[in-house]
């Protein structure tokens, strides 16, 4: 759907203080933001058709340089730390002034109203103001799209404001770099500049609803993916980026509801977003068919290498980042849930890539090891997904998520408990990390495997097989599974040297036992009962 800027009320950008020099694009279709990104020397085109193009600089997340205001309604709410960075109102307003002025000089920019939540109880409105076509065309991708008859009335609860060209003073302007992500919940504003990667406008957005939600609305938020069975039984997939929450939700056999973010509510699971956002590093049609076959016209691209003399993505090249992604509606998946709305979770999965290779590849967990394991929120930050990021490293993020969690992560665990507790879920640890050794030494844990016991736990066949306990992290891990070699289910057997594997193992409990102390006094005797024991 494309509108042309006259029937755009301009006056609601002269409210935001924008000088209207420029030429407003309003609600542009995919096809007239690819070509105006190609006509302005902003990307290429692929042989499928896809927009590919370079986000410069950034290709990841910069979590340093994200903020958010110190106000009235942030200074006791917020869970102030080394993720919710606090800035001063006056530097809010010092930077808004400045991008207004160098929006308001552009020869052009591109405005698109969306919204978030596919729940229309929750629905929040969005209007996104750009300096390029492609960034504005992630906004298209990934946020849901209201009809015409919408838009008549369309009025904004936020607006986000991205200018990957403009650069902050950190001697002025409160910052630490000349890039930077600003979080105003007075305002109801997300400035976003001196970076280009896309993904900083969603993550913004998944920061405010991470808020809104469970303090206004009781609906827990989460960084999880989603899918329904055919017999409406809906899975729920945690994990940090380069886990497999988008690649194990995108299965052929069941409906997808979204791949990054959802919120939970007394009755049904939905989706935060209205596209996906997957890593396309080693991508193939064999193992992610849905994701490969998501990359034609209307999809965008980011930070890939073509072979050479051709326009056929080489997706095994990490020359420009490990991180590329591809962004493309949730309708180019082609069994995904419209509306994205889905019933209550029967199972849930917590994804770790372990680059220790001491976790078993899948375990069943009690209540109180689910609640130690969401709150410990262990993994592994892979390669770009953040700058600075160049290999596998281990880490600890509460609720699978704290980059994103403005509240203190008890309010997420308590709710989640409390869920889990009335919906009888079962709960599952699944390592899509390393096994045979840690990273370096043992291989990463073949997808098929992984797709073969997740698929076992959804269709029950894991209620009828034995398990044996894993020492040390006491987890009850199952002793056979259709299409997977028993002997990797057990961490121990695939490492050569068992000695070395022990050490590994004790290490790797003592970061578990010093993460969590700073969770302990407000843990129950269940919760602690649930920590490894060396």
């Amino acid at each position: 759907m494309s509108i042309p800027s006259v029937f755009f009320p301009e006056q609601k950008l002269l409210k935001l203080g924008l000088k209207l020099s420029s030429n407003i694009h309003y609600q542009l279709s995919p096809e007239e933001l690819a070509e105006q990104s190609i006509n302005r020397g902003q990307g290429q085109y692929n042989d499928t058709g896809a927009l590919c193009i370079n986000t410069g600089k950034f290709t990841g997340r910069s979590p340093k340089d994200k903020f958010i205001v110190l106000d009235d309604i942030t200074k006791d709410t917020v869970h102030w730390n080394d993720f919710n960075q606090a800035i001063d109102e006056k530097y809010f307003h010092i930077l808004y002034k400045k991008m207004m002025d160098y929006l308001g000089k552009k020869d052009e920019l591109w405005v698109r109203d969306s919204y978030a939540c596919a729940d229309s109880n929750y629905r929040l409105n969005i209007r996104v103001v750009n300096e390029n076509p492609w960034s504005n065309l992630f906004a298209y991708n990934l946020f849901l799209r209201p009809n015409e008859e919408e838009l008549d009335s369309f009025e904004p609860d936020w607006h986000i404001i991205q200018a990957p060209n403009f650069s902050a003073n950190p001697e002025t302007d409160g910052v630490r770099n000349c890039n930077f992500s600003i979080v105003s919940f007075t305002h109801k504003m997300i400035l976003i500049g001196g970076s280009g990667y896309t993904g900083e406008m969603k993550k913004g957005i998944f920061t405010v609803l991470n808020y809104l939600l469970p303090q206004q609305k009781n609906v827990l938020s989460m960084h999880c993916s989603a899918n329904v069975g055919k017999d409406a039984d809906v899975a729920v997939f945690f994990g940090l980026s380069g886990t497999g929450k988008t690649t194990l939700s995108a299965d052929p056999a069941r409906k997808l509801i979204g791949d990054d973010e959802h919120g939970w509510n007394h009755g049904s699971v939905f989706n935060f977003e209205g596209g996906c956002y997957a890593k396309c590093i080693d991508l193939t049609a064999e193992k992610e068919p849905e994701i490969f076959n998501a990359i034609r016209p209307g999809a965008l691209v980011e930070n890939v290498q073509f072979f050479n003399g051709t326009n056929k993505i080489d997706f095994s090249s990490k020359a420009i980042t490990e991180n590329t992604r591809v962004s493309y509606p949730l309708h180019f998946i082609s069994n995904a849930l419209e509306p994205a709305v889905g019933g209550l979770p029967k199972n849930i999965f917590f994804l770790t890539c372990d680059a220790t290779g001491v976790l078993p590849p899948i375990a069943k967990l009690t209540q109180g090891q689910a609640m130690y394991q969401f709150i410990s929120g262990y993994t592994a930050k892979v390669a770009g997904t953040e700058a600075g990021v160049t290999e596998p490293k281990s880490t600890f993020s509460a609720c699978f998520g704290a980059p994103f969690l403005p509240l203190h992560p008890a309010k997420y665990a308590e709710m989640l408990g409390k869920k889990m507790n009335e919906n009888k879920v079962n709960v599952w640890l699944v390592n899509t990390g390393w096994t045979g050794g840690s990273y370096g030494v043992g291989n990463r844990i073949k997808l098929s495997y992984t797709r073969a016991l997740i698929s076992a736990a959804l269709n029950g066949e894991l209620n009828d097989v034995e398990y044996e306990n894993m020492p040390v992290f006491n987890l009850a891990i199952p002793t056979a599974c259709t299409a997977v070699p028993s002997e990797i289910l057990n961490p121990r057997n695939t490492w050569t040297d068992k000695a070395a594997y022990d050490v590994k193992a004790k290490s790797l409990a003592e970061q578990f036992i010093t993460n969590f102390k700073k969770y302990a006094s407000g843990s129950g005797e269940e919760i602690l009962a649930a920590a490894p024991q060396v």
